[in-house]
């Protein structure tokens, strides 16, 4: 539809990996990262959509209604590039991207599952230890992703800490995309990372505004950050996605200007009313 709509040329390389779930997005910037390590002096486009007509449930049970309540249609789409001449003009860098897949095992691979009810209506089940499988994963990808990004003295403590210690993400990062894929999310990420209000509130707002939008959830996060103008040159970007499979994925930015919101931000003609406050 893109290269159709836009008129590209014959040789442009396209890549669907509809069906990855809500960590999609990150997955596209790796893929996109690998082929232009390959491919010089080019570009990549990476567009993260949720269309939700596929997996509307018309049925009565409780734990495949809830992504109807949840779920909402969505889109971004991110320009790459490798073109040095680009990087005047460029917003962020990309300095790191980890993925974690806990496929193998049964419970994570069943608890966000599309199955057929007992009546035969095809929808997606929510198992009741999705947030315990989601926590496992965030620190499968932490223990990754901490000794690229925090200071010494934090992974010393991670390492040689004989009780569990949940590294200082805050000393590494300036700003936080966690994908709003719940309230629930969102505490609980808010909760074992040690975060406070304001590293979650772009996560909420979005969640609040627009609703679960999947893979390009964290794009709409880091477009309200954006346009509250909170980012400056040298600030890190920790976007945090979580899918089916289960996944959890992270993407690392480096901004290498004072970011002005991109024209036309999903943002624009409401950003002076939030953040709003959210019920309890």
């Amino acid at each position: 539809m893109i290269v159709n709509k836009y008129k590209l040329r014959e040789n442009t390389r396209t890549y669907n990996i509809s069906g990855m779930g809500c960590s999609a997005g990150v997955i596209a910037i790796d893929i996109a990262k690998d082929l232009l390590q390959v491919h010089r002096n080019t570009y990549a486009v990476v567009v993260s959509t949720e269309n939700i007509t596929q997996n509307w449930y018309l049925g009565n049970k409780k734990s495949m209604l809830i992504p109807n309540c949840l779920f909402r249609m969505g889109a971004s789409a991110v320009l790459l590039s490798n073109k040095s001449s680009d990087r005047r003009r460029s917003k962020y860098k990309l300095l790191h991207v980890v993925r974690t897949h806990k496929g193998s095992d049964d419970k994570a691979y069943k608890c966000v599952f599309q199955e057929e009810d007992d009546e035969g209506k095809t929808g997606v089940t929510l198992s009741k230890d999705l947030m315990i499988i989601a926590g496992e994963a965030l620190k499968t990808n932490i223990t990754t992703l901490g000794p690229l990004v925090l200071p010494i003295s934090e992974q010393l403590l991670f390492f040689v800490t004989v009780k569990p210690y949940i590294p200082d993400f805050k000393l590494a990062f300036s700003h936080f995309c966690i994908h709003a894929g719940g309230r629930a999310v969102i505490d609980e990420l808010e909760k074992n990372l040690q975060l406070r209000a304001e590293h979650v509130e772009a996560s909420r707002m979005t969640l609040h505004r627009f609703g679960n939008t999947s893979s390009s959830s964290i794009w709409y996060e880091l477009a309200y950050t954006e346009a509250k103008g909170r980012v400056r040159k040298g600030h890190r970007v920790w976007q945090i996605a979580f899918g089916s499979g289960f996944k959890c994925n992270s993407a690392v930015w480096v901004a290498l200007k004072n970011v002005k919101p991109s024209p036309n931000n999903p943002w624009e003609d409401c950003i002076h009313s939030y953040p709003v406050q959210l019920l309890t």
